[in-house]
């Protein structure tokens, strides 16, 4: 479906002393859709249009540090409970009680599972992307495998080179991850990758996103050192069975954290899922939430 903008609410709140930019449409049950690396609220631009013609009222921020919200900053402001607490207060700004779902791909797939563990009764259902639970995720750390699939990860640690890296010929690592990575043709138009090259080039943007690779690294973090709180909420995984960044094993939640979960694979689709294949991901969303 074509994302008509011109139905698009732009709205903004503030949350502890951080104004959040997202999006809105519709009307009905509420569905807050969280972005992941390196992206913003325009990567829903598929999944807008069919919630809202579903009868959902849709929001979609640009997480802190990203296009148009604020970019606080240190590491620290870029933990799993300022993230979550950003969740919460969208969630309270729109008037709803709760979200009917929360949907988070790649970092806002991480953010998704944080915010179930941390809120749960401020969500019905929760919706995965392409992102692990953080157990499995963790846990894949102590693999040589996913070693060197995460190898970014690790590189995002250092100090200003990988902002260096990341901003060196237009962006070019960037716009390889978003252009390159979805298997399907025109995936990403010209069009499309020029408003990200936007969103990267707002001053202390690519800082504030790479900080949330370092915050996760950091003291104090959970880092698979102690078992995450357990997930009743129903949840739907969907994964791209050819992500280069994730093994497919990734997929399935422990069911003794996660005991109602269910995992759709998309055959032929990247970690980008929801531009290789949205219709298909717009189904399966649209069936979980019904």
């Amino acid at each position: 479906m074509t994302l008509d903008e011109s139905k698009l609410s732009h709205r903004f709140t503030e949350h502890d002393g951080v104004r959040l930019h997202y999006v809105e449409a519709g009307e009905g049950p509420l569905v807050v859709l969280l972005h992941g690396f390196p992206e913003m609220w325009y990567s829903w631009r598929h999944q807008i249009p069919a919630l809202v013609e579903a009868g959902y009222r849709v929001i979609a921020p640009d997480m802190r540090g990203y296009n148009l919200s604020d970019k606080p900053k240190g590491v620290a402001a870029y933990a799993l409970p300022e993230l979550t607490a950003d969740v919460a207060a969208l969630i309270q700004a729109s008037g709803a009680e709760r979200a009917a779902a929360v949907v988070g791909h790649d970092w806002g797939g991480g953010v998704a599972w944080a915010f179930a563990m941390r809120y749960p009764a401020l969500l019905e259902r929760l919706v995965i992307l392409n992102s692990p639970h953080p157990e499995r995720l963790f846990s894949a750390f102590r693999t040589a495998r996913q070693l060197r699939k995460s190898w970014y990860m690790f590189f995002f640690q250092l100090p200003k080179v990988p902002e260096l890296a990341a901003r060196k010929n237009d962006f070019a690592l960037l716009r390889a991850s978003v252009k390159n990575d979805p298997r399907r043709p025109g995936a990403m138009s010209d069009e499309d990758l020029a408003r990200y090259i936007e969103a990267w080039s707002q001053p202390g943007a690519l800082t504030a996103m790479i900080n949330y690779y370092r915050a996760l690294f950091r003291p104090g973090s959970r880092r698979g050192k102690t078992r995450p709180p357990r997930v009743d909420t129903p949840v739907l995984v969907i994964w791209g069975e050819h992500d280069r960044h994730l093994g497919a094993e990734l997929a399935a939640p422990n069911p003794a954290l996660v005991p109602n979960a269910r995992v759709a694979r998309v055959p032929d689709a990247s970690h980008f899922v929801h531009y290789d294949r949205p219709e298909k991901v717009n189904q399966l969303l649209l069936e979980f939430l019904r």
